[in-house]
């Protein structure tokens, strides 16, 4: 089985559009396929700047595009959610038990109320979907916004960095602090930066954050 499999499977795509549909109805941001697939390939790119194999991109790329499906049962332990469907989902296909059980176990740590670094796999997926901060992830009027919203509009730019010769991964934002405060920012994602630092880890690297120009992690 391949990504493109995964993607074109029914099943993972309406889990993914309901879990969206709840988590707007709940004033979260975009958890689309626009999410998924963005953090998929960003995981598998992270995987291949440190010279992990082609199989295991693949099944960071899988296990990014399905790392959400859990939303459309609920948000609170979403991921450990998504990891029961992903299991029974990938059982369909001509997938090693390991390669499924990887997915799986990926699947299921990514989230930073519960989970961590367990292997390269979960590591790479863990900062693809924790570094996905953009203005385009809000969805609802500027009237409307909570912190989240804020937070995310107030991010004018975002850029992702691998350095393999000096073994970091930065994330370079700028932030328009008319629209959120920097204390603001730290409140809503210092849990997601300091799981990303742990990835980081895990990849034999560090996790570098900077704030329009100042060095935060």
């Amino acid at each position: 089985m391949t990504y493109e499999d995964i993607k074109k499977n029914e099943e993972v795509r309406a889990l993914i559009q309901k879990g969206n549909a709840n988590l707007h109805v709940l004033g979260f941001t975009d958890h689309s396929e626009a999410h998924t697939a963005l953090v998929a390939e960003r995981a598998a790119m992270i995987l291949d700047k440190f010279g992990y194999s082609a199989h295991e991109q693949e099944l960071a790329k899988i296990a990014g595009f399905m790392h959400d499906i859990g939303n459309a049962i609920n948000r609170k332990n979403h991921a450990e959610y998504g990891g029961l469907l992903a299991n029974d989902i990938l059982k369909a296909y001509d997938l090693s038990i390991e390669d499924r059980v990887t997915i799986v176990s990926a699947i299921s740590n990514h989230d930073e109320s519960t989970g961590r670094a367990m292997d390269a796999i979960s590591a790479a997926l863990i900062i693809a979907d924790k570094t996905d901060v953009r203005r385009n992830r809000v969805r609802d009027e500027i009237a409307a916004f909570d912190i989240h919203d804020r937070v995310n509009y107030a991010v004018t730019g975002s850029n992702l960095k691998v350095n393999v010769e000096e073994k970091t991964i930065s994330l370079n934002l700028q932030i328009d602090e008319s629209i959120c405060t920097m204390y603001e920012y730290f409140e809503i994602f210092l849990g997601r930066m300091m799981m990303c630092r742990s990835a980081a880890d895990m990849l034999g690297a560090q996790f570098k954050l900077k704030a329009n120009g100042v060095k935060i992690l």
